[in-house]
C-alpha cells in the first residue's frame, strides 16, 4: 500500500470510543483524540464496584472529563457502561451509531489492577479482573467490528502492559488479563486485515495514574513500612527502569495512541511498547 508519506493527525469528520475515559490514561486519551478533531464518546463504569485495590472513577470524574474536553474546544459526551456486560457495551454502541451514524476508533482502555499471590486469590477477584481487562476488550470489539466492517474503515486501538509480555509476582491474574488482550487482538487483526481496519495494542510500563499511585500499590511495594507515601516507592521504580525514570505520564502512552488511529493502514496486529526501555532486557 503506497502511502504519501504526509498525512496530516487530523481526526475531524471521526467519532471516537475510548473506555475507562473517566481519569488516567483514559482521559489524556480522550482528550488527545479530541484536540484532533474527533467527536469522542467517553465511556467509564463511573462506579466503585470491584476488587480493585483503589477507588475506580467516579461519576464525577467522567463529567469532568467531557467538561474539560469541551473547554478546550473539542466534542465530547459522557456514557456510563459497565464493559464487564455485554448488553451495556451493545446499548454503547449502538447509542454512538444513533446519535453520530458512525463509529471510527475505538480505544478500549478500560481496566483495573490489583496484586495478590495466585493462591490467595478468590474467585471474585480472578473474575473482576479477567472480566474488565480481557472479556470487557472483547465486548467492545465484538461490537464494534461490524459496523467498523460496514464502513470500510476501522481503527482499533486495545491498552495491555508491560506485565502482558512477561510474568509479574503478585500480578497472575493481571497478567494473564494483557497477555490475552495481545491475542485476541493480533487475531482480530488477521480477520479485519481487509476490511480497512486496523487492530493494534499498546503496551505502557508504569503509568503515573491512580491505577498506581494509591495505597495498595504504596503497600505492595513497601510492606516493610506502616504507612507507606509515594516517595517511598520512586527508588523501587526508579531501579526497575533501565532509564531511570520510575514512571510515564499518561500523555507519553496518548502519542503511541494518536499515532496508531491516525496511521493510514499499514499498521496492524503490532504490539507498540511504550516502556522506558524495559523491554530491552526481554527476548
Amino acid at each position: 500500500m503506497q502511502t504519501s508519506g504526509r498525512e496530516a493527525v487530523d481526526l475531524r469528520g471521526r467519532v471516537a470510543l475510548v473506555t475507562g475515559g473517566a481519569r488516567g490514561q483514559g482521559r489524556s486519551h480522550a482528550r488527545t483524540l479530541a484536540r484532533a478533531g474527533a467527536t469522542v464518546v467517553v465511556a467509564d463504569v463511573a462506579a466503585p464496584e470491584t476488587t480493585a485495590g483503589y477507588p475506580l472513577a467516579s461519576k464525577a470524574d467522567l463529567d469532568e472529563t467531557v467538561e474539560v474536553i469541551r473547554a478546550e474546544g473539542g466534542t465530547a459526551e459522557g456514557v456510563v457502561c459497565d464493559v464487564r456486560t455485554a448488553e451495556a457495551v451493545a446499548r454503547t454502541v449502538e447509542g454512538v451509531l444513533e446519535r453520530h451514524g458512525r463509529i471510527d476508533v475505538l480505544v478500549a482502555n478500560a481496566g483495573i489492577c490489583a496484586f495478590g499471590p495466585v493462591d490467595t486469590l478468590t474467585d471474585e477477584q480472578w473474575a473482576d479482573m479477567i472480566g474488565t481487562n480481557l472479556t470487557g476488550v472483547f465486548h467492545c470489539l465484538r461490537a464494534v467490528v461490524p459496523p467498523m466492517r460496514a464502513a470500510g474503515f476501522g481503527r482499533i486501538v486495545v491498552t495491555s502492559s508491560g506485565a502482558g509480555r512477561m510474568g509479574m509476582a503478585t500480578l497472575a491474574h493481571y497478567a494473564a488479563s494483557k497477555w490475552g488482550v495481545i491475542g485476541l487482538v493480533k487475531s482480530v487483526a488477521l480477520e479485519t486485515a481487509k476490511a480497512g481496519i486496523t487492530a493494534n495494542v499498546v503496551c505502557p510500563t508504569t503509568v503515573h495514574t491512580r491505577m498506581v499511585d494509591n495505597e495498595s500499590t504504596f503497600r505492595t511495594f513497601r510492606p516493610d513500612l506502616e504507612a507507606p507515601a509515594v516517595a517511598d516507592i520512586l527508588p523501587t521504580l526508579e531501579r526497575m527502569s533501565p532509564m531511570g525514570v520510575a514512571w510515564l505520564d499518561p500523555e507519553d502512552v496518548s502519542r503511541t495512541v494518536l499515532h496508531l488511529v491516525t496511521d493510514p493502514g499499514v499498521i496492524s496486529g503490532t504490539v507498540l511498547e511504550v516502556n522506558l526501555g524495559s523491554s530491552a532486557a526481554r527476548i
